[in-house]
């Protein structure tokens, strides 16, 4: 079993747990993610990147958002609880080089996973510009980590609270636009802001990463869930991935196929406020 040794709310639906899983902590790396399980023998399984580690200490950082069922479970539970089941970790990481000025764009939660790749780009020497993205200034998480990171640190935020006002790409653009440009772009965040940021740096000839979270069951390859189409061929995103070129992913077909089950995943997650309800009623 696996205990939340600290648990702290980022933002309205936003959650950070560290949890203790010394076998993990020791073998992760940057861009990695695990499958958790509430309960051992039953319950759904979601994919959830590690957002930092400490080997020595023994203990994963999971930053997740409460938008299903099971993770509406997840946010509810509290330091000394346990967890069924961690595994991990899973995915290919983040190929991680002496290359230069990389711009790592997070936008929303996304910048949770970007931290250990900007950590990781520190480390080896490389000059890392953070751009951060929001729809306002009360879901930004993780500034206090990037800003102390990063050589240079961008805020965006749609409404204007915190930062400048405006879209992700924005200075992206700009910084691809330079004389020299970056020799890497690495982002993270929803499907259309990832989209968004590769339209952006093709026409510059940016090499851009992007790490992509799609529907998925056995994180192994098997069930095929999680398969996308990259440059043509199909990949499966928890054994190929998670991370991929981001002008030869097929955005739209990604995205279509991630609504599969949003009727169920919005009942699932009614149901369960529903009986949250009924439970402190009854207390």
């Amino acid at each position: 079993m696996y205990t939340i040794i600290e648990k702290r709310q980022l933002s309205a639906d936003v959650f950070y747990l560290k949890v203790n899983a010394p076998d993990i902590a020791r073998n992760r790396k940057a861009g990695q993610f695990v499958l958790v399980q509430l309960d051992i023998d039953f319950g759904e399984r979601i994919p959830l990147t590690i957002a930092d580690a400490n080997a020595t200490d023994g203990w994963i950082a999971l930053v997740f958002q409460a938008v299903g069922a099971t993770t509406l479970k997840l946010s509810r539970k509290n330091t000394g609880d346990k967890l069924g089941a961690i595994l991990g970790p899973l995915g290919n990481p983040t190929h991680i080089e002496k290359k230069g000025t990389v711009v790592c764009v997070g936008g929303g939660i996304g910048v949770a996973p970007l931290h250990p790749i900007v950590q990781a780009h520190k480390a080896i020497g490389n000059k890392v510009i953070v751009i951060m993205g929001a729809r306002n200034k009360d879901l930004l998480i993780f500034e206090d980590e990037m800003r102390e990171l990063a050589d240079e640190l961008y805020i965006m935020t749609d409404d204007g609270s915190a930062g400048t006002k405006g879209l992700v790409t924005e200075p992206l653009k700009t910084i691809c636009s330079q004389e020299v440009p970056p020799a890497e772009v690495v982002a993270i965040g929803p499907p259309i802001m990832m989209k968004f940021c590769a339209l952006t740096t093709k026409p510059f000839n940016v090499p851009t990463t992007v790490s992509l979270n799609t529907i998925m069951i056995d994180g192994t390859g098997m069930c095929g869930g999680c398969r996308v189409s990259i440059g043509g061929e199909t990949k499966f995103v928890c054994v190929d991935g998670p991370e991929f070129d981001g002008h030869a992913v097929d955005w739209d077909n990604m995205m279509m196929r991630m609504k599969s089950f949003k009727q169920q995943e919005q009942e699932a997650f009614h149901k369960c406020k529903m009986e949250a309800a009924a439970d402190a009623l009854q207390k």
